[in-house]
């Protein structure tokens, strides 16, 4: 991908686009660095980017009158495939791009990639733990807090990425072919963007469309939306499933993790032996073996991996214990599916945190599982109304209203029955009150710290 003395517009200047931009400028592209946010509000946000040479900055506005000095356009995971400008700079021969497409086209190793709607970082990062775990140099990227695009060039063949990948990434692709992948569930998400669950679903099989019959699929047999996308694929599909046999794939026997790719039936390891808990991350382990075994990682090193590996901060991480209290910060949970296999994990009375921005999302099913563990539910953010208005049509009254994380904490702290539970697990985006969930999380996580001071 030769980009010396071409002018590339990059739209969008949060951390996947200052990655951008900083690659760009080190392979001599002349780059046009623009983001709808003034300089005020992205604040230090730019300090990566200010010293470097052959960059123009253009905030606080649209990129329209841009695009006819680009060459090529970069779009960050923010910006949706159909804006106006994409659709005009396509029209006149511009090459638009997501950052993932680029990436791609610059890295030298073997790519594995992951999406789905729920469990993706989980899995992401235990693959990765296998891979390094085996040996290789691994490069964890995506999704999960580093844009791949961030060292690419640094990579080399003998290396693996392991690659968190969005839908949102998933527009701006063309030539993007992982060696492995997988679709580990698709439920309803982000309609706001994806209008409908068709091109939803579309979007997350784009993961797959340039593989070829020398790749691996990885498939959710137990998730019908999933497994009927492999009449689809021309790579060779393998199944997981934590409920049913299968005759190639992963799945349960006995209580222990089996496998076959077509070498015969292999025993993993017990299904009491994967440290990090609940039926969900069964299921993110299932793929997760799968993907490791498709490119030849022993068996003994997946097992010592799926003891060992202890999950990811934001997802169901335990935080502190006070006066008898249990925190758990799962602010990842940002759709209804996520937070029901969140709550699930929980096993003692429970005072729920939730609410965020508002991404079409229903919650009936959410507040259906509540059961006998979720005693209480404290609501923030831009979904407020719709949760405590949901919560009241199912029968559930115990809703409160607040302003603040903070307000939160406390006031789930002082709900919370001696021995029981306060889970951060909004069903909602972050994007109305924070940066993104991490910063959410972090903000939980002080509270939770001011409360034992």
């Amino acid at each position: 991908m030769n980009l010396k003395g071409k002018t590339v517009l990059v739209v969008g200047l949060a951390r996947t686009g200052i990655s951008v931009v900083k690659t760009l400028c080190a392979l001599g592209a002349h780059v046009l660095a623009n983001d709808l946010k003034n300089r005020d509000e992205l604040n230090n946000q730019l300090e990566p980017i200010l010293s470097l040479n052959h960059v123009e900055l253009h905030l606080g506005m649209r990129p329209d009158q841009l695009i006819d000095r680009a060459d090529l356009i970069i779009i960050s995971p923010s910006v949706p495939i159909d804006s106006e400008f994409v659709q005009i700079a396509r029209a006149r021969g511009i090459e638009v791009m997501s950052e993932i497409e680029m990436a791609y086209r610059l890295c030298k190793a073997p790519i594995v990639a992951i999406t789905g709607t729920n469990g993706k970082t989980t899995t992401t990062a235990l693959v990765g733990e296998i891979f390094r775990n085996a040996g290789f140099t691994t490069h964890v990227v995506g999704n999960i807090g580093f844009p791949f695009i961030d060292q690419v060039l640094d990579f080399k063949e003998e290396d693996i990425v392991v690659a968190e990948v969005s839908s949102f990434q998933l527009e701006g692709i063309k030539d993007f072919h992982p060696k492995v992948a997988a679709i580990l569930n698709i439920t309803e998400d982000h309609l706001n963007r994806h209008k409908t669950m068709e091109n939803y679903i579309h979007m997350k099989a784009r993961i797959f469309e340039n593989m070829t019959p020398e790749d691996w699929l990885v498939l959710n047999a137990d998730d019908e939306r999933t497994s009927s996308l492999r009449d689809a694929a021309r790579a060779k599909v393998l199944l997981f499933s934590s409920s049913q046999p299968l005759q190639m794939g992963a799945w349960v026997e006995k209580e222990k993790v089996v496998l076959n790719i077509g070498e015969g039936l292999e025993e993993v390891c017990g299904v009491d032996e994967i440290f990090i808990p609940g039926k969900h991350n069964l299921e993110n382990a299932l793929a997760a073996v799968l993907m490791a075994k498709a490119l030849g990682i022993p068996g003994q090193t997946i097992a010592r991996t799926l003891r060992t590996f202890r999950g990811i901060e934001h997802r169901i991480e335990f935080v502190d214990t006070i006066g008898g209290i249990s925190f758990y910060n799962d602010s990842k949970g940002t759709n209804p599916d996520s937070s029901i296999k969140a709550i699930q994990t929980m096993k003692k009375p429970t005072v729920l945190i939730a609410g965020g921005m508002d991404k079409g999302s229903e919650f009936d099913g959410f507040i259906d599982a509540f059961g006998n563990i979720i005693t209480h539910m404290v609501v923030l953010g831009e979904t407020a109304e719709k949760l405590m208005r949901t919560a009241k049509e199912k029968g559930f009254d115990k809703v409160t209203r607040v302003s603040t994380m903070e307000e939160a904490v406390q006031k789930a702290f002082s709900l919370a029955v001696p021995g029981g539970n306060v889970l951060l697990s909004p069903a909602c985006a972050s994007w109305d009150m924070f940066k993104d969930y991490e910063e959410r999380g972090r903000v939980f996580k002080e509270a939770v710290r001011a409360l034992r001071r």
